[in-house]
């Protein structure tokens, strides 16, 4: 019972993201075994169910690999869910985005340690202090939220394939008080990333997409990612996305939100991916392949000093459990939620895909919790 509340927290940050610390958690004894095939299929049997419509699962690693899928492609027709679909992988989309700008610091077009303020002039109001590439990378830039279509699925629905440019999100942002003063605090939002992909885009000459996919998609091999920009849709075979949302009279109606414009998630959360290529990010993030081997120990540090800070500059979060330390990044955008997770060895590796019916609850998915149970037996 205790391993089953200790996986439940894991479950926790991969099924939402974390704001708050991460706990510390005992070491103890571990015997090494690949992933227990039984239970892997429990967790995603049944589907669909009132969380989930469709589940995809890779668990990986030198311990051992499984492979599986369950559910539908869409509630109308009831067929199979397919194994290779295309989803929003939401802020998954951070670790490209970190090891793009990493990938940029080695080529000389950019400096961690130099203030944003260089890079995008005039984009940050007069009351901030100097923010370096660094603290955005790591969540510590105080820099507050921007300004978005809605708070409510309601609202933010009926404004679904409208545009919001990245740069109308980041200078509402930068004309608001800071939250703290930089570097004082770790505090986990978006716009540290909305503002890395404006500064790609500023010191480069180029897109944010096509320097992604020149720095980290292609060495990859992620041959099935993209950007979608403005498009709505899901280019490519794909598993239906729904919301669940209560009428009046009680029940409860799955509302279709597939198609939905991105533009304004950019750099911090718009990439369409697959499992398959979420695993290729991992291995070849962790192997070195993508961010060059001096600074890939930004991919994993922390910053020192701060009360709860989990964050790397790499985009990851880490998470300690029986003494094994996991690095972790979930997503969730409506209708898909998403996560990785490795150990720095890349003895277990997990990515998922679940067409979650609340998919920006802060309440842990159950059948993600299941999946996460699995993975780690």
């Amino acid at each position: 019972m205790r391993d089953l509340r200790r996986r439940s927290l894991l479950a926790g940050a991969l099924a939402v993201p974390l704001t708050a610390s991460l706990p510390v958690l005992p070491a103890r004894a571990r015997t090494a075994s690949g992933p227990d095939a039984g239970a892997l299929r429990a967790a995603i049997a049944g589907l669909p169910d009132a969380n989930v419509t469709a589940a995809l699962v890779r668990v990986g690693g030198s311990d051992g690999s499984w492979r599986g899928s369950s559910g539908v492609h869409d509630l109308e027709s009831g067929r199979p869910a397919d194994p290779g679909a295309r989803f929003r992988a939401g802020s998954t989309t951070k670790v490209v985005t970190a090891a793009t700008v990493l990938g940029l610091v080695t080529e000389g077009w950019i400096d961690l340690g130099r203030p944003v303020q260089h890079y995008l002039p005039g984009l940050l109001g007069s009351r901030f202090r100097p923010v370096t590439v660094r603290q955005l990378l790591n969540h510590t830039s105080g820099i507050p939220a921007g300004d978005g279509l809605g708070t409510t699925f309601e609202e933010v629905y009926a404004h679904r394939f409208d545009t919001l440019a990245p740069e109308r999100v980041a200078a509402s942002a930068g004309a608001k008080e800071p939250e703290f003063c930089p570097g004082k605090q770790q505090h986990y939002l978006n716009i540290n990333y909305t503002f890395l992909g404006l500064l790609v885009e500023r010191v480069t000459g180029r897109s944010y997409a096509a320097e992604a996919a020149r720095l980290v998609l292609a060495p990859a091999g992620m041959r099935d990612t993209y950007f979608p920009g403005t498009d709505p849709r899901i280019l490519g075979p794909h598993n239906r996305g729904y919301q669940a949302v209560r009428r009046a009279d009680g029940t409860t109606e799955f509302v279709d939100v597939t198609e939905w414009n991105q533009a304004d998630r950019f750099a911090a959360g718009d990439m369409i991916s697959t499992i398959a290529d979420l695993e290729r990010l991992l291995t070849g993030l962790f192997r070195g392949r993508i961010v060059p081997r001096p600074l890939m120990r930004e991919v994993f540090s922390v910053p020192s000093g701060i009360t709860g800070a989990s964050y790397s500059a790499g985009g990851l979060q880490r998470f300690e459990i029986e003494g094994k330390v996991y690095w972790v990044k979930s997503g969730g955008r409506y209708g898909y939620n998403s996560a990785i997770a490795a150990t720095c060895n890349l003895s277990r590796t997990l990515v998922y895909s679940v067409n979650s019916t609340d998919a920006k609850s802060e309440d842990a998915n159950p059948v993600v919790v299941r999946i996460i149970t699995a993975a780690l037996r």
